[in-house]
Formats: structure tokens, sequence, C-alpha cells
């Protein structure tokens, strides 16, 4: 049973995570002639407070935009 787990900032509207979720879920499908009912895909959606690239966290990353 295949599992795919991803990660992304959270923020993105509900239908953009259902569209991911059936694109990865048609891929992992596909490319190991899987059946439906064996994929799984886990989206978690972490809080732009706790997602941090070079010491700064995506929310001020953010707030430095906005100035």
């Amino acid at each position: 049973m295949p599992l795919v787990e991803i990660s992304v900032v959270a923020g993105r509207p509900p239908e953009k995570i259902r569209d991911l979720i059936h694109q990865v879920h048609a891929a992992v499908r596909d490319s190991l002639d899987a059946p439906d009912a064996a994929v799984r895909v886990l989206v978690r959606e972490i809080p732009p407070e706790h997602w941090a690239a070079g010491d700064i966290t995506k929310a001020e990353q953010e707030a430095s935009h906005e100035r």
C-alpha cells in the first residue's frame, strides 16, 4: 500500500489541496499499477511560523514583503 506524505505551508485554498491529492493519487496509481483503494495521500499543512529556511520563517518572510 503506497503512502505519500506531503508537507506544505498552510494557507492554500481547500480546493488546491484537494487537487493536489487527486493529482498525486493518480500519479502513484498509474506509475505503480496500484488499486485506487491502496493509495494513501497525507497532506500536512504547517503554520508559516513553523516553516523556516535560512533561519527565517515563512511568516517573517511574508511580513517583510508586506512592508
